[in-house]
């Protein structure tokens, strides 16, 4: 048996027995890294990713380039860190799979959270309804985009009408900041509100998702300064 291998154990057993809780964020990557490393130790290699990029989320969202610079990542190991977030999110994803009637902003809220877990640039997702509220799709159209005012009106109209959707919701997250609604983000909705009204499809709501929260435009106002 080698040095690390009892250590490795019992913090195997304990997260069978516990989960996480109680760990703190090195025993997290210890325990992750134990199934790239096989050797090594891992509770070193953990601390110096936290020195590195400060905290948990941090080491998360680095790039695979800056993880390998810290002293016994490989690409190996990069990669599986960098599997976490993508595996969590896609995980949410299927947990969503219930909603297929979106009646409430909770529902929509729910649905578009987990599609941005992760995110470090801006995405639009379009989520197309039939008139009786059933989604017919839900498609990321955008991505990378700096502000909202960049997107492609005629794209998302377009969207709409090749999949005969009646009703549209529109989300978008902000990676680096707080879930309100920006003057850009009002300015596009309105825009978008008045080409899809052209085509008798509704803009029932605008999502603006931020790490694990959301906020309606709908259920802020923002829609009835300019929909009657």
């Amino acid at each position: 048996m080698g040095i690390h291998d009892g250590h490795r154990q019992r913090l195997k057993d304990r997260f069978l027995s516990q989960g996480l809780s109680g760990f703190e964020d090195h025993n997290i990557l210890e325990l992750l890294l134990f199934y790239s490393i096989p050797r090594s130790d891992t509770n070193e290699i953990a601390h110096r990713l936290l020195n590195e990029f400060k905290t948990l989320s941090g080491v998360f969202d680095a790039s695979v380039e800056s993880l390998c610079k810290v002293k016994g990542i490989s690409l190996h190991s990069a990669t599986l860190i960098k599997l976490m977030p993508q595996l969590f999110s896609a995980y949410n994803i299927d947990k969503t799979k219930d909603i297929t009637i979106v009646t409430s902003t909770d529902r929509a809220g729910r649905y578009f959270v987990p599609r941005f877990s992760g995110k470090s640039f801006e995405e639009v997702h379009v989520m197309l309804l039939d008139d009786k509220n059933k989604v017919l799709k839900c498609s990321k159209l955008f991505e990378g985009i700096e502000n909202l005012t960049r997107i492609e009106i005629k794209k998302i109209v377009s969207f709409a009408i090749l999949n005969n959707a009646t009703k549209v919701i529109i989300a978008h997250n902000h990676p680096m900041g707080v879930a309100i609604p920006s003057k850009a983000d009002y300015n596009t909705t309105k825009k978008l509100f008045e080409a899809l009204e052209l085509m008798n499809i509704e803009l029932c709501d605008h999502i603006v998702v931020a790490d694990d929260d959301f906020v309606s435009m709908v259920d802020s106002g923002f829609f009835a300064q300019f929909k009657y």
